[in-house]
């Protein structure tokens, strides 16, 4: 889609207020489009009021800016990814992801109330926003259109980089906070930050040049010890510290316990975009990690070994989906319905402690559902497990074993192995 087909109609754009969203909005005006603006209220920590953002819109050209409540979905979509473990390469815990699909739907409402049918954003060719924002759009509202400037050969050869979007605002005298001296971009929200770009595009830089905006560096962290605990049932995190609080404000008791202790702060990650290249980013995320490793704790204790094959591969699959634009597809639907059964089993008290961003298990109470049992489990004498009927369950196991040292072992080219020496088949 060109600009050309944008004149004289209503679009309505995805903007954050930043230098794309600012430098996007006045050039689609000065074309003769009529940019409608949306910003979705996500708990961004790096804006300090976020009603500054439709000032700064309607200052560029925008026909209408309009602030749109969020948190409670992103909450919601957050609490998917937790019961998921859905991390990506390197343990990102996909939440730029994640955002960009309760940002598009939650837009496509407003779009569908105004009868608007082009949607437009501001995410470059490059990256992977541009697929959620595209494939949401396609699957939740197929008669709209998507409009991407960064893919527009018009815009593109107006606008190289940073430095010639600067100039143009600052030729239109456009109130951006951007500068080039800025090290570096981030994308917010209140599940995590994603910093990337500028000097992180090089692997000299350590990710400690990052200035954390959620928590602290482990160096700065307290010399004590905190211990962190969090309540859940049926796979919802009720409870912090004992305090029963709705979710938005779990994650926002979590962020701030797990930033003052630097968890989850500054993963370094060079990961596989979906467009084929590799990129690096470092990444905050202090209250999903303290949640997402509260809520492993309890998995731990309710999955036996085949149920944990088939989470496994389902968190895996959903991680893909969420990083590669298929949050809404048949295939994410399928993966988050088959864990329905899984998590309500997920119940009980888990006590943390955090120390200089290291999560350390302090305890579990509460947890009926689990199988782990002390007595089976112990190694002395007592419980229901006989450690004589071990003989019977390794004579089974061994016939196989035996079986394959005798017709297959010798085939095999087993001198890189550093097992001993080959068995003496036929020997007794």
């Amino acid at each position: 889609m060109r600009y050309q087909e944008l004149v004289g109609k209503p679009i309505g754009g995805a903007v954050s207020g930043g230098l794309d969203s600012c430098t996007v909005t006045h050039w689609l005006r000065e074309a003769g489009a009529n940019p409608h603006c949306f910003t979705v209220d996500l708990g961004q920590p790096d804006e300090k009021n976020l009603d500054d953002i439709p000032e700064r819109m309607l200052a560029c050209g925008a026909v209408e800016a309009v602030i749109i409540s969020g948190q409670d979905a992103l909450a919601a979509a957050g609490l998917q990814v937790i019961q998921a473990q859905a991390r990506y390469e390197g343990g990102y815990w996909n939440t730029t992801g994640i955002a960009r699909y309760v940002t598009t739907a939650l837009i496509l409402r407003e779009l569908q109330s105004r009868s608007i049918d082009i949607l437009f954003h501001g995410a470059t060719g490059r990256g992977n926003d541009q697929v959620r924002f595209q494939l949401a759009a396609n699957m939740l509202a197929p008669a709209v259109q998507v409009y991407a400037p960064w893919r527009d050969p018009s815009f593109i050869e107006q606008f190289g980089g940073r430095a010639e979007m600067l100039a143009y605002c600052q030729k239109h005298s456009l109130p951006v906070k951007a500068t080039l001296d800025k090290p570096y971009s981030t994308d917010a929200n209140f599940l995590g930050l994603t910093h990337e770009a500028g000097k992180l595009e090089s692997l000299e830089t350590p990710a400690a040049h990052v200035e954390p905006g959620m928590g602290v560096w482990p160096w700065d962290a307290p010399d004590q010890p905190e211990i962190f605990t969090v309540r859940w049932e049926a796979g919802v995190p009720v409870a912090i510290n004992g305090e029963a609080i709705p979710l938005v404000q779990v994650f926002n008791a979590a962020n701030q316990i797990g930033g003052r202790n630097a968890v989850g702060i500054g993963a370094h990650v060079v990961e596989n975009r979906f467009v084929g290249i590799k990129s690096r980013g470092v990444y905050e995320a202090p209250g999903m990690e303290v949640l997402g490793k509260s809520f492993e704790y309890l998995l731990q204790l309710v999955l036996d070994r085949r149920a944990r094959d088939v989470y496994d591969s389902l968190s895996r699959q959903i991680a893909t989906q969420i990083y590669q634009g298929y949050w809404y597809d048949l295939a994410t639907t399928s993966a988050l319905a088959a864990l329905q059964p899984i998590l309500g089993l997920v119940s009980g008290t888990v006590a943390l402690r955090l120390y200089k961003g290291n999560i350390l298990f302090e305890g579990v109470e509460g947890a009926d559902r689990s199988l782990y049992s002390s007595d089976i489990a112990s190694m002395e004498r007592g419980g229901d497990f006989d450690h004589a009927d071990a003989e019977g369950f390794l004579k089974i196991l061994g016939v196989s074993a035996r079986n394959y040292a005798h017709r297959q072992f010798d085939a095999l080219d087993r001198e890189d192995i550093p097992t001993g020496p080959k068995p003496l088949v036929g020997a007794g």
